[in-house]
């Protein structure tokens, strides 16, 4: 199609739109007034997120699983009664303690704004793709996934750290693609702040969001050089400011400082309660060696835990967590940790044919689906953790969510049974939803109906 070209109708029913050619998508991208607007499609998303997420979220009305560690510290932190859970930074249990603040030291306030937290990401991903793919559908299915995707349903109803990184993960990548499509320098410059501090309070949140900045800091240099080769420029041109497509008015080395510097500016910010603690506050000279003292404490020898799994496992899904299984509130009641299976390893297929065609198109849009994913699971090989738990795969299984609607809506064999693939997945939702929402069960022998290998009793 040429570049200019009018549409009379476009694939999600916007009549008229006129069209040019992306090298980021390797395909044309929308560029009029008539671009189909997607706040209904995400404002419809939120409500049905919010609901899902929400409904009898306070059962068990007893912690559960991590909750044992966090609803305590986050009571130390509202107390300021000194340094607690040290292990990990203190964003996510400040906002856990703003939940007991604001809605009491209950159920209720502990899980609350997970459920945000999980809503906020399902939005991320329908922003992300939105933004890649300038289409409704795409964008609509990938929330979809990501919402029906068992992980993201069970961390937004649980107290723990996991959902809130993954929540301003996305966010942050969100907003750097929302830079990415600025319409001039200014607007580029404070979308790309933005990014580097949703970025640093991921980090804040979890240390294990860490290697997404460095993932996205590659992936611009990566694309400023595509684009550069594209339109026949000089490297050196591709790294200054002026006469970009996307990222205008964004050198290279001023935008990558900015985003190192403003995330880890954010990420110290998070802080701040603890140089109040009565006991052994924190100052200025030691919030560097408390880093060192995390991170002696993330890779310290642990015992060994009976939901403990390695790394190369988790997208086979061999071992997953039940977060709960007893009676409790009346009834037997269980809360698994675990992956919906036409994700998961659909998602696996989604990812290696994104990367495929990706290399063989050189399409920058397949790439960075490819790429999400490939940054979020491999680093696990690297981290120097002494036990590894199947809650670890958090990001990657958001990460399939986007791979799957990017193959759904690149490959047209594949795009034709996008909505019977939705159905499956809406499918496995339902079966699995007694034990993903704490719902009475039959009896202390249900969870055979839903353990189907031997590995996840």
């Amino acid at each position: 199609m040429a570049a200019g070209r009018v549409n009379a109708r476009d694939p999600v029913g916007c009549p008229q739109r006129r069209l040019k050619a992306d090298p980021f998508g390797g395909i044309e991208t929308i560029v009029s007034d008539a671009r189909p607007h997607p706040y209904r499609a995400a404002a419809a998303l939120a409500l049905l997120s919010q609901a899902l997420f929400s409904y009898r979220l306070t059962i068990p009305t007893k912690v559960m699983f991590d909750e044992t560690h966090y609803v305590p510290a986050a009571r130390t932190l509202l107390s300021l009664a000194g340094p607690t859970n040290i292990e990990h930074p203190l964003f996510a249990k400040e906002i856990i303690a703003g939940g007991i603040w604001l809605l009491g030291d209950t159920s209720l306030g502990w899980r609350f704004f997970s459920t945000l937290a999980g809503t906020a990401t399902v939005l991320a991903v329908f922003a992300i793709l939105w933004l890649m793919l300038g289409r409704v559908r795409p964008a609509v299915l990938g929330a979809l996934f990501t919402l029906l995707n068992f992980t993201v349903f069970v961390q937004a109803r649980i107290g723990m750290l996991d959902g809130f990184m993954g929540a301003f993960v996305m966010l942050g990548l969100a907003a750097l693609l929302w830079a990415m499509r600025a319409p001039d320098g200014r607007s580029a410059w404070l979308r790309w702040i933005l990014g580097a501090v949703l970025l640093g309070l991921a980090v804040a949140a979890k240390w294990a969001a860490a290697p997404l900045i460095a993932c996205a800091a590659l992936g611009f240099v990566l694309l400023r050089l595509h684009d550069a080769r594209r339109t026949e420029r000089s490297i050196f041109a591709a790294l200054n400011a002026g006469g970009h497509r996307h990222w205008p008015g964004l050198a290279a080395v001023p935008a990558l400082l900015v985003l190192g510097a403003v995330s880890v500016a954010a990420y110290c910010a998070t802080f701040a309660p603890a140089f109040f603690y009565t006991h052994d506050p924190m100052t200025l000279a030691t919030l560097l060696p408390f880093q060192q003292r995390m991170y002696d404490r993330q890779t310290m020898p642990l015992p060994s835990h009976p939901y403990q799994s390695s790394w190369w496992s988790w997208p086979i899904m061999v071992r997953p967590i039940w977060y709960l299984y007893e009676r409790t509130d009346g009834a037997q009641r269980g809360v698994m940790l675990i992956g919906n299976l036409a994700v998961l390893w659909g998602g696996l297929v989604a990812v290696a044919a994104c990367l495929y065609a990706g290399v063989r198109e050189r399409a920058p849009r397949l790439l960075a689906a490819a790429g999400l994913w490939v940054g979020s699971y491999a680093m696990w090989a690297l981290i120097p953790k002494k036990i590894g738990f199947f809650y670890y795969y958090y990001l990657p299984s958001i990460a399939l969510c986007v791979a799957l609607a990017v193959a759904f809506d690149h490959f047209p064999a594949a795009r034709r049974r996008d909505t019977a693939f939705l159905a499956v997945v809406i499918v496995l939702f339902a079966v699995f939803y007694p034990v993903l929402s704490a719902a009475p069960l039959p009896g202390p022998g249900a969870f055979r109906y839903w353990t189907w290998s031997s590995t996840w009793v």
